[in-house]
């Protein structure tokens, strides 16, 4: 998915957020509605609304967000996470740039979310019903999926391990000629059922091939940026 201009989002007026929910009807990130192999709903959706109230800012804090992001600047942290988690920091890295798509400007997500309480959070765009899924037996399971906005370094850990979650259901044998870290990326985007489909061969769909696609091009920079 294409990266949004930085400045156009300095300033949004609600009613610039109804325009942009508009033009992105659906979140296509871990857990969303997301197109499968043929179209239909694919990945684990979100459950009920999240609870009333602001997020206290936790961990590195709401001053996070200076007025830009690049992914990049949390390199530190995808290397530790990742490395707990058993899974490659390049792959990490790669689907924070595709999921850089929207503005992760704390006070923008908790607007959004007013708006649309089914948003995804945080800089890896991750769903409640994930999060609260993957937190299960862990570190951060006392942590609330209403802290991601203000925390990068909890929805990075968050990610590293939902695709450390996403490989343990990968088959053993594999078709189509996908990597493991592309077939991990899509399950991210579409969900572990597509994932599985997408490693049996089934063809990929329009939105889950635009997915890839940036994938590809973001590797290289995602590759760079890991080994600042």
């Amino acid at each position: 998915m294409a990266r949004s201009s930085r400045g156009w989002w300095v300033v949004i007026p609600v009613a610039g957020l109804l325009l942009w929910g508009v033009s992105h009807g659906q979140d296509t990130h871990s857990s969303g509605p997301a197109a499968g192999p043929t179209g239909s709903p694919g990945g684990r959706g979100p459950t009920s609304a999240p609870a009333s109230g602001v997020p206290k800012p936790s961990g590195t804090g709401g001053s996070w967000y200076t007025g830009s992001y690049d992914p990049a600047q949390f390199a530190a942290q995808v290397r530790e996470r990742a490395g707990q988690a058993g899974v490659d920091p390049q792959l990490v890295m790669a689907v924070l740039y595709n999921e850089d798509y929207k503005p992760h400007d704390p006070s923008f997500e908790r607007s959004w979310l007013k708006l649309k309480p089914t948003a995804s959070l945080g800089v890896a765009n991750m769903h409640q019903a994930t999060f609260d899924e993957v937190k299960q037996g862990r570190s951060f399971a006392g942590r609330s999926w209403l802290e991601l906005p203000d925390d990068p370094d909890l929805a990075i850990q968050a990610e590293a391990w939902y695709l450390h979650e996403l490989a343990a259901q990968l088959p053993a044998d594999r078709a189509g000629g996908l990597t493991k870290d592309q077939l991990l990326a899509l399950g991210y985007n579409t969900g572990p059922g597509n994932m599985r489909a997408f490693a049996r061969g089934v063809a990929l769909g329009p939105q889950a091939r635009q997915y890839l696609d940036t994938l590809n091009s973001n590797w290289e920079k995602a590759g760079k940026a890991i080994a600042i």
